[in-house]
């Protein structure tokens, strides 16, 4: 399984410019054939930090939802609403751990 775990710090109009585009890509990112998770979250206590999780079956199904056209529409609704810091992290697990 992939994890990425991203960080992007905006001013809170920008969050709010962006709702829509943050909704669609979440909607269409979680129809994509293996996608387990795609999550776009605001911090409580940082509300211009927006986190983004995702987990993916496979480097090959996050590489197609690289090259997906929501993915290019996204980035273009974000080139107009630039981070002011941004951040990804990729990691590669090897299995899921039980809840202790």
């Amino acid at each position: 399984m992939i994890i990425v775990n991203g960080r992007l710090e905006l001013t809170v109009a920008h969050i709010e410019a962006l709702e829509p585009a943050f909704t669609a890509m979440e909607q269409a990112s979680r129809e994509e054939n293996g996608c387990f998770d795609y999550t776009f979250s605001v911090e409580v206590n940082e509300p211009g930090t927006v986190r983004i999780t995702e987990r993916w079956k496979s480097m090959d199904a996050l590489r197609i939802h690289f090259a997906s056209t929501h993915m290019g529409e996204f980035q273009a609704a974000l080139a107009e609403h630039s981070p002011t810091n941004a951040e990804v992290h990729f990691y590669e697990v090897e299995r899921e751990l039980p809840r202790p």
